[in-house]
């Protein structure tokens, strides 16, 4: 069994310029898992930086009200809403505020730096 603290895990700023927290990933764990997951943080009205990865992405709101925008298509998105982003797909998000926007980030197969393209 592997129970994670979230509070625990080293925040840091993503490629993409959100606040992560790295939860699981197959090059850290003592077992096999076939995807990444994270925690990821913006605080009110700012954007996430326009990326594409190789991999699938899912996010899952916890908190917050956003605006994500996906190939040029935007959607508003609130807490206990699930994206699905194609691979390869122009992608960022917007936290609306007034409270941050918190997210999980599922990318499969799991994330890797060269697999993520920042575009600006």
């Amino acid at each position: 069994m592997r129970v994670v603290s979230l509070e625990s895990l080293p925040e840091f700023i993503a490629g993409d310029h959100t606040r992560l927290r790295e939860i699981l990933h197959p090059g850290k764990e003592p077992f096999s898992v076939g995807f990444s997951l994270a925690q990821a943080m913006l605080p009110p009205e700012t954007w996430s930086s326009l990326h594409m990865l190789a991999s699938s992405e899912v996010y899952y709101i916890l908190g917050g009200r956003g605006r994500m925008e996906i190939d040029g298509e935007l959607r508003d998105v609130a807490a206990g809403d699930t994206i699905y982003i194609p691979p390869q797909s122009r992608q960022r998000i917007l936290s609306l505020g007034p409270d941050n926007l918190e997210f999980l980030c599922i990318v499969d197969p799991a994330w890797r730096e060269q697999d993520e393209t920042v575009l600006s």
